[in-house]
């Protein structure tokens, strides 16, 4: 077969940007959070502990596959410099200046914890056990918080990060920058704000997954679609909840820069309690009047076994789209852009997926109360639709400096099913 140099380069130049995340670490991931699941399905362990350790079984096999075989620690990106270690005295000072600012910060995130209502209330989420969680987690990363801080500064190519800066700013220290206490304090807060909130609902889907028996939803299409609509989530909040825990620079995994633009917190916040907009009685709740998929196909079996499959495979795509990410799951933040899984043919695969499912299962172009309802809420949920175009783009401008992700979003106009099927609609 004749071989032609210049089409082979240029197909090698056209080729898909390399993604900061290898597709093995999430399959790891999966592989220990399914083992766990069929161990506590098989001895009946359903409560909130067991739902703990099935973040641990998938963030553990992550975190071995990332540092044994792909080797994340010795990449640039994560700053450090293994082949020269500083002595302690060149560190010290900064290393206590950046104790005081993380020690600060969480200081400031238990009283918030403490003074606002919200976090005890169990409405949205059981937020007393993810305070429980996070307060037993207190003392001891308060502890072991001081050896690795000393042990990291000696092997930082640059050490004097947000944390430095805003413990310089309160010892008086010069030389401390604004904008890196920003982006330090903008880091923290996503940090604290939805780890609480997947930690609050990891335990109920963990526990109706684990405690169902599988082989007697068979016969039932819209019981089966329940049960992996819920694992697929299962599955999504228990690599989110790793994905907020395991930030460190020797994984890779640490956050570049927080999204410092208004626009985009305001829209990443209306999706999330306290602050949502489409839960019931919100200014975008959609459901007045309306009934849902196994309503209105009652009686269908064929188009219940459809339309649930559909459903399913949309739910399947939400959750590939955040195992993609392995470690390094996290709104409103940079950890590096993703060119593999499902970002390989779409920029935003969770939230198409996420809305056309919603579109599907609610059917809120249809209502029980008649016409008028259907319209209300048809257009409603148009604009949930909106807030989470809007969303999208507020993350685009975020990331759009990256070089990584300008080369990215380049290939993805070209290659990527999704924008050309858009295109060629507009």
């Amino acid at each position: 077969m004749y071989h032609d140099p210049a089409l082979a380069a240029a197909a090698k130049a056209d080729a898909r940007p390399p993604s900061a995340v290898s597709g093995a670490v999430g399959l790891a991931g999966l592989a220990g959070l399914g083992a766990w699941m069929l161990v506590a399905h098989r001895y009946g362990m359903t409560g909130p502990y067991a739902a703990l350790v099935n973040v641990a079984a998938c963030a553990l096999p992550m975190v071995l596959w990332s540092v044994l075989v792909d080797k994340v620690h010795r990449n640039p990106s994560t700053g450090i410099n293994w082949a020269q270690v500083r002595p302690w005295r060149e560190t010290w000072d900064i290393s206590i200046a950046k104790l005081t600012g993380l020690w600060l910060t969480w200081g400031g995130m238990a009283a918030i914890f403490v003074l606002f209502r919200v976090w005890w209330d169990t409405r949205y989420a059981n937020y007393p056990f993810a305070l429980w969680c996070l307060g037993v987690a207190a003392p001891v990363l308060f502890v072991l918080s001081v050896p690795y801080v000393l042990w990291i500064d000696r092997r930082l190519a640059e050490p004097k990060d947000g944390a430095w800066s805003l413990g310089a700013w309160l010892m008086g220290v010069p030389g401390h920058d604004v904008a890196a206490i920003h982006n330090h304090l903008r880091s923290w807060a996503v940090k604290g704000f939805f780890l609480a909130f997947m930690l609050g609902v990891l335990p109920t889907g963990f526990a109706q997954v684990v405690a169902a028996d599988p082989r007697a939803l068979l016969s039932n299409p819209v019981a089966i679609t329940g049960y992996c609509v819920t694992l697929m989530f299962v599955i999504d909040v228990a690599f989110a909840t790793a994905g907020y825990i395991c930030t460190f620079r020797p994984l890779d995994s640490h956050i570049r820069s927080a999204n410092p633009h208004a626009a985009g917190w305001a829209a990443a916040l209306i999706c999330y309690p306290p602050f949502v907009l489409m839960g019931e009685g919100g200014v975008l709740d959609y459901h007045p009047g309306s009934a849902d998929w196994t309503y209105w196909l009652g009686g269908h079996g064929l188009a219940l076994t459809l339309l649930g499959a559909m459903l399913v495979g949309l739910t399947a795509i939400y959750a590939w789209a955040t195992v993609a990410f392995g470690l390094r799951f996290s709104n409103l933040t940079h950890r590096g852009i993703l060119t593999h899984g499902p970002y390989a043919w779409s920029r935003h695969p969770a939230y198409l997926s996420k809305n056309l499912f919603w579109w599907l299962s609610v059917m809120p172009f249809l209502a029980t109360t008649g016409w008028t309802d259907a319209v209300r809420n048809a257009a409603v949920m148009a604009a949930v639709s909106g807030v989470y175009y809007w969303r999208a783009r507020t993350e685009e401008r975020h990331l759009g400096a990256d070089p990584a992700y300008q080369a990215y979003d380049t290939w993805i106009a070209r290659k990527g099913w999704v924008p050309r099927a858009f295109a060629r609609l507009t």
